[in-house]
């Protein structure tokens, strides 16, 4: 507990627990942290969460601690699974209170980032195929290799598959409301759980990882959104 306090303080910053954050705000957060939770506890290839916190650090208002696999290659079931998860606290927002918030900005970015490279970098698309338009150079006089028809292509790809991702995200929530409602109340509760918490209330995870060491990882899941104003 002591080292993954120490991780905390680094990775995330102090806490700011004298963060005026309303009840309903509250609520929201814990229902995204635990839409988060449940999905990537229950999608095969999403690394398992170890602890979520909805105690404010930073700019962050919740975050949660993954073990992720250590992997030499990333196949685009393994890319997708994590699409899925990422997208599960937005999910969560809308499943539970039909409306959703700016919370999901940092996983918002992750999965468009991510989406983009499967189609245009890693030739993880069928309608696409295999192709990579990455240059190794960093090369940013060069011209683009591909037709205004092929951008097109790309991005209706990427749109496709952040949605179809979403759209699982939601359908897992929805048929897992009662458990998703049920870890949410243990975060307001108690603002910090942790894995044995999520196995007492989702069950034993479907999908055990091989054993390996221990590397902890923490995700922003909910930020402040960025101000508007002019500067």
């Amino acid at each position: 507990q002591d080292f993954l306090d120490a991780v905390d303080r680094i990775i995330g910053g102090l806490e700011k627990r004298s963060k005026i954050i309303s009840a309903s705000e509250k609520k929201t957060i814990a229902f995204h942290e635990a839409g988060h939770a449940v999905v990537s506890w229950l999608v095969e290839f999403a690394s398992p969460l170890v602890k979520v916190s909805i105690v404010p650090r930073g700019q962050s208002l919740g975050a949660a601690w993954y073990l992720p696999e250590e992997r030499q290659i990333t196949t685009m079931e393994q890319m997708l699974d994590e699409m899925c998860a990422a997208l599960g606290g937005r999910a969560a927002e809308e499943v539970i209170f039909k409306k959703i918030s700016t919370g999901a900005l940092s996983d918002l970015e992750k999965v468009t980032k991510q989406a983009y490279a499967m189609v245009t970098i890693y030739g993880l698309n069928p309608r696409i195929g295999n192709r990579s338009y990455y240059d190794s150079r960093g090369d940013q006089t060069f011209t683009k290799p591909y037709s205004e028809e092929m951008a097109r292509m790309s991005d209706e790809e990427v749109g496709l598959m952040i949605e179809k991702s979403y759209e699982r995200a939601k359908e897992i929530l929805r048929s897992n409301s009662e458990k998703l409602t049920a870890l949410a109340d243990s975060l307001l509760q108690n603002e910090v759980i942790f894995k044995e918490d999520l196995e007492r209330i989702l069950g034993a995870r479907p999908f055990v990882a091989e054993l390996r060491e221990p590397i902890y990882t923490q995700k922003e899941v909910v930020k402040e959104a960025p101000s508007t104003e002019a500067a």
